[in-house]
């Protein structure tokens, strides 16, 4: 009887217990994608940045991303309807 409640005692109740390892599990699953994710977005970045040190794609960046213009220039945004007409 003492080994099978100690059994029991261990498998739930216990501060490793099988609820708690899963649990544990769960969270650095989550956290791997999470690292997987940020260390992809560095590279983009990385990747932008070399880019960005070339003048004509410094200047196409700041075109797309910040809509900026030249003096002499007028920027017409395109924005697709998407709302559904039947």
């Amino acid at each position: 009887m003492a080994g099978l409640g100690f059994l029991v005692w261990i498998l739930f109740f216990d501060k490793y217990s099988l609820i708690n390892q899963y649990e544990d599990r769960k969270v650095l699953f989550g956290l791997k994608k999470e690292k997987q994710y940020y260390q992809d977005e560095i590279k983009n970045t990385s990747n932008d940045l070399k880019d960005l040190k070339n003048d004509k794609t410094l200047e196409r960046f700041a075109r797309e991303k910040y809509l900026m213009k030249k003096e002499n220039e007028e920027i017409w945004l395109v924005i697709p309807d998407t709302s559904k007409n039947s």
